[in-house]
């Protein structure tokens, strides 16, 4: 993450569409990465300014098709909108022989829409090259890579079903009518290998001097009410609030629960209910005792609501490309991001170089992308990462899980960098 994947990937583009080895090429991004972060390297190179794209992204349904048949070198569409580009090219063609995924872990679910057609592409040898970028290709468990590599070698190093996949790879674990899997520890080295030619991993520490990045927890206390609550909800899966009556029906809701108390507010239905304040007093005190613009990643929109409520001058990232520009030149001194909305391809690190979580997400993907926004390429300054911690043992457990997560994941990425230098 923050090495340029990119400007990198445009690049090679350049080349392969002067010598006509391609012919058009496909982006498929996150929303704001394809609003922002394509078009801006495009025009802020001079070596990629004779390319000639056009954004279908964010467009509503007759002004995205009037795009779709303007011709130029590259589009570039969101990946929601891959299920309508497959349906439209029904009729007129698949006219990209070139696909770019960037972030293509967002790829990793072979029941998602997303996936589904784009394998039909696949399927009809319709793509000659595909590139897929990614700073986190396994963030959860190595399984997330079968549906990622099939885009790539329709199956040939993992098998050509997610059926043939499970039955070598994996064991069944917990109630049989549940049909979860894991990978079976003694095919770990085997998925490394049969991976690592497809796959090639630069890290930013062996070609950048990257400013250095500090890690601290801030833990607050939160009040004797908020922890009754918490502990009713852990142990009884229901608590009776003002607002209504809370009721956790299976473990993971009382877990989303659990966190929402350990934050300060609790859903009922459409509504919430704040519970305490303790998180949102220490983060006071860490926007003003900052001398920088920070960025603040939060879990729960009742969480952004209140702290938008509190914090003197504070933004919520929006849609709009001028947005991300003001905050990168200073204009804005408190921004406030939902991870999954602004944890890929983004780049942030102009506006400063302090995070700060006030919920820290289960998802190790959303996490490290998240901090890849400020801590890379073109960084000046040391990064500090601030996680606000509740004394739940929830908190805490979801900060231990990350780091179980990236060790899994460590061990994959460190395989194919040996693999390919």
């Amino acid at each position: 993450m923050g090495l340029g994947k990119t400007v990198a990937t445009l690049t090679a583009f350049v080349d392969l569409l002067a010598t006509k080895e391609v012919k058009r090429v496909l982006v498929i991004a996150p929303l704001r990465v394809a609003t922002h972060t394509w078009p801006t390297e495009i025009e802020n190179w001079d070596h990629l300014r004779g390319l000639t794209y056009k954004v279908l992204a964010g467009l509503p349904p007759m002004k995205r098709e009037a795009a779709f048949n303007t011709a130029a070198d590259i589009h570039i569409i969101n990946r929601e909108n891959v299920q309508w580009l497959v349906k439209i090219s029904q009729d007129q063609g698949w006219p990209y022989d070139s696909v770019v995924i960037d972030e293509s872990s967002s790829f990793k679910s072979h029941s998602s829409q997303r996936w589904k057609s784009l394998r039909s592409i696949v399927k009809k040898n319709q793509i000659q090259r595909m590139v897929q970028l990614t700073g986190t290709p396994t963030p959860n468990s190595l399984m997330e890579l079968w549906p990622q590599l099939y885009l790539l070698d329709l199956g040939a190093r993992l098998g050509d079903t997610r059926g043939k996949f499970l039955a070598r790879y994996c064991r069944p674990v917990g109630h049989p009518q549940w049909s979860q899997y894991e990978i079976r520890a003694d095919m770990v080295d085997e998925i490394h290998e049969k991976v690592a030619d497809l796959a090639l991993r630069m890290e930013a520490a062996d070609y950048l001097n990257l400013p250095e990045r500090v890690d601290s927890n801030v833990v607050v206390q939160i009040p004797a009410l908020a922890k009754a609550l918490y502990e009713g909800m852990a142990r009884e899966f229901i608590v009776q609030l003002q607002a209504g009556e809370v009721l956790a029906p299976n473990a993971a809701v009382v877990v989303n629960k659990l966190l929402q108390i350990s934050t300060g507010s609790m859903y009922v239905e459409d509504t919430y209910q704040v519970v305490h304040d303790a998180k949102i007093d220490a983060l006071l005190e860490i926007v003003e005792a900052a001398t920088e613009p920070v960025l603040i990643a939060f879990n729960f929109r009742a969480d952004a609501d209140r702290i938008l409520a509190r914090v003197k001058n504070a933004k919520l990232l929006g849609k709009q490309r001028k947005m991300i520009d003001d905050w990168n030149s200073g204009k804005i001194p408190v921004l406030l991001a939902h991870p999954a909305s602004a944890g890929h391809g983004l780049n942030l690190q102009g506006g400063g170089s302090l995070i700060v979580w006030f919920g820290v997400p289960w998802s190790l993907e959303l996490y490290q992308q998240f901090n890849a926004r400020l801590h890379r390429q073109g960084q000046k300054k040391p990064v500090r990462v601030v996680h606000i911690l509740a004394d739940t043992p929830i908190d805490h457990a979801v900060v231990k899980g990350l780091a179980d997560k990236q060790s899994q994941q460590d061990t994959l990425l460190s395989f194919i960098k040996k693999s390919n230098f």
